[in-house]
């Protein structure tokens, strides 16, 4: 099985790894293991828009079966909010982890105080007026402490100008957060993190093992997190800190199914 360098963000000479082999490796670690997943890139392939976004036929159940394997916890860690996660039709038995680590479906989520509703609305107006100005194609996503500039089925010169700006604007406002994916840009009127998130995650699964497999700037935060023994899995070919990498959504689902055979297989032996 080849292991990538760390790449260039061109993408130049990656080389990704086989999802069965792959597989497992990961079966063979110590338990309890956590597997931490975003969703778009991940689980359901990049669409235009967002809301048109759907898992892989077989992500589901696949994921279902893992998640009540002994030894075994799974999470859906991602930057959408947690209402959009529930929409995809997970199964239950796993951690849904929304809003990059601010909103949990096992615990209520602690409402902004005054500076931080005020702060959401500046950052929604200056968001808004970057939108605009990116023109047609462009949206703002509300979340609970945070909204998203869209810009991916704009104009793709436009859309970067709105990026930029938005960015240097966004910097004025005292106390907000920003994170860059792909396409888009996040305002946080409250700090949030998918690292801070996976390590909550590792620490009450008292896992021996943590996984994490994402393909977007802000799952480097996540895979930051990792330890030595731990495995962080890169989806594509953007630069990345990962020491592993699969090719798309398909070649997750591939490794997904290897490796609930795998522990299936273990579990019966």
């Amino acid at each position: 099985m080849t292991t990538p360098p760390r790449q260039s963000a061109s993408g130049d000479d990656v080389r990704f790894d086989d999802p069965i082999e792959l597989a497992a490796i990961v079966a063979a670690a110590p338990r309890p293991l956590l597997i931490g997943l975003d969703i778009d890139g991940v689980l359901a392939p990049i669409v235009a828009h967002a809301d048109d976004s759907r898992l892989l036929d077989g992500v589901a159940d696949t994921v279902g079966r893992l998640a009540n394997r002994y030894g075994v916890a799974v999470a859906a860690v991602s930057g959408r909010s947690l209402s959009s996660i529930r929409s995809f039709g997970l199964p239950d038995g796993l951690r849904l982890v929304g809003g990059h680590g601010l909103e949990r479906n096992d615990r209520p989520t602690t409402p902004l105080d005054e500076e931080e509703a005020e702060r959401l609305v500046d950052l929604h107006r200056l968001a808004t007026a970057a939108a605009a100005r990116a023109g047609d194609g462009a949206w703002v996503e509300e979340k609970a402490a945070s909204v998203v500039l869209h810009v991916r089925e704009a104009e793709p010169h436009r859309a970067d100008d709105a990026i930029r700006e938005l960015d240097e604007s966004s910097a004025g406002v005292s106390g907000a957060e920003r994170k860059h994916g792909s396409a888009v840009l996040e305002l946080f009127a409250r700090a949030a993190s998918k690292g801070t998130a996976m390590r909550e995650l590792i620490d009450e699964a008292r896992a021996a093992t943590a996984v994490f497999v994402g393909d977007d700037v802000t799952d480097e935060e996540a895979f930051a997190e990792l330890g030595p023994a731990d495995l962080a899995i890169k989806v594509g070919t953007a630069a990345s800190i990962a020491g592993h990498r699969l090719r798309d959504p398909d070649a997750v689902l591939a490794w997904l199914r290897a490796l609930d055979g795998h522990v299936a297989d273990q579990r019966s032996g």
